[in-house]
């Protein structure tokens, strides 16, 4: 073996821990000594020098997936996307109205919501997150999600991130970490530019609650905060099935395009009336019950039975996404 594949290999090594987050060097082995004892080997470093590095070690893999994720022009564009669909509603509305006619049947739910919209531009947030839950918001999560790892395997960068003391678990959870992140990012730039392109288009003011009461426009600001947070709490489970779907795959349009198919069959499944007895076990099933906190007072049994259903999925999906990656024989 020539001298410079040795320095090649550090070279691969050094870049793998800058992709994973790693600080400049290995944290154990920059602890000094104490004074008066012999110098410490570079493999042999004490457990306690070594267990300090982890907290910031940890931290640099989560900090390099997240800053990796949203840098991305897919992830970018992704965005981009989400925030224009509620201005084109926005426009369309204000366009089809502005003869004096209205929009939409009424009854509370989904493009229900559009009835209000001309009265009050707030009611634009609660309509864009139910005409983007159900399509929108769970394509740009599963193409997120289902990237997570198969993409590094089909790029080739999974093996070398592996090389860096990251750990198989801590790099599934910091993936796992940024998937969660952008259902939070995703949903908040669908309710930002709502409530943008309502404010601008349309009059706002104290909300009128689907039960018939009035409420402040603060504390209609504070319940679109809260449905935001919901919705982007529904999308953790998706995000589960994603990443462990993508573990299954060293291709990431592979991973995405089976996690967006089954986005699209339990949306199907959830719509036939023979398979009622199925539909509360489908991880769509209470995705637009955030409307309930729009009732005077706020309903939460069909929220909480959300929030139950995809902390179960996230469980299961996590566990068996940890199984797999855990035990998988990594080439790529």
């Amino acid at each position: 073996m020539s001298r410079a594949e040795p320095r090649a290999g550090a070279a691969d090594d050094g870049g793998a821990g800058a992709r994973a987050g790693a600080p400049e060097g290995d944290p154990a082995e920059a602890v000094a000594p104490p004074d008066g004892a012999p110098p410490t080997a570079a493999g042999d470093v004490p457990p306690a020098a070594v267990a300090a590095g982890r907290p910031l070690w940890s931290l640099g893999i989560f900090r390099s997936e997240l800053v990796t994720t949203f840098r991305r022009w897919r992830t970018l564009t992704l965005l981009g996307v989400l925030a224009a669909v509620p201005v084109l509603i926005g426009i369309a509305i204000r366009i089809e109205t502005a003869d004096g006619g209205r929009v939409g049947d009424g009854g509370g739910q989904g493009p229900a919501f559009l009835t209000q919209i001309t009265n009050n531009g707030l009611f634009l947030v609660f309509a864009a997150l139910a005409a983007t839950l159900p399509v929108f918001l769970p394509m740009a999560v599963g193409v997120v999600a289902g990237d997570a790892i198969a993409g590094e395997a089909n790029s080739g960068t999974l093996r070398y991130l592996l090389v860096a003391p990251a750990g198989r678990t801590r790099l599934l959870l910091a993936k796992y970490t940024a998937a969660l992140a952008f259902c939070l990012a995703a949903t908040l730039a669908v309710a930002v530019s709502a409530l943008a392109a309502g404010a601008l288009l349309f009059p706002v003011g104290d909300v009128t609650t689907i039960s018939g009461t009035r409420i402040s426009f603060g504390e209609g600001l504070l319940r679109a905060l809260l449905i935001a947070l919901l919705v982007a709490a529904s999308l953790t489970g998706l995000a589960a099935l994603g990443l462990f779907v993508s573990t299954l795959t060293g291709s990431g349009v592979a991973a995405m395009a089976t996690t967006v198919g089954l986005v699209v069959t339990a949306q199907i499944l959830n719509t036939i009336p023979q398979l009622d007895a199925v539909h509360p076990y489908l991880f769509p099933h209470y995705w637009l019950s955030f409307a309930d906190v729009l009732r005077e007072p706020v309903l939460w049994d069909d929220v909480l039975r959300n929030l139950g259903l995809q902390g179960v999925y996230t469980a299961v999906f996590g566990s068996a996404a940890w199984a797999r990656f855990t035990t998988k024989d990594v080439t790529a």
